[in-house]
């Protein structure tokens, strides 16, 4: 998977990561893609534990990946900072 579709694949997930979150509201369209690429990395070795492929190009399960590490991203995020999510 090119750049291109890392930073897509990445906004989508940062997307719906912030959202599942509560981190919305603080996060921009660059944070997003962020997150979500970190999430992509850190979900892929998440499930390569496990024995299975993690993020392997531009398809649902690639997603579904993503938004695991993203979500989990922005819980430790959380955790250090300790943010609370936005009323």
């Amino acid at each position: 998977m090119g750049i291109i579709g890392w930073i897509i694949l990445g906004g989508l997930a940062g997307w719906i990561a912030s959202m599942i979150a509560g981190t919305n509201r603080q996060q921009g369209l660059l944070g997003n893609i962020v997150v979500g690429i970190i999430g992509g990395l850190l979900g892929g070795f998440i499930v390569g534990l496990f024995g299975v492929d993690g993020v392997n190009g531009f398809n649902l399960w690639s997603f579904a990946v993503a938004v695991l590490g993203a979500v989990i991203a922005l819980w430790i995020w959380k955790m250090i900072t300790g943010r609370k999510a936005a009323a």
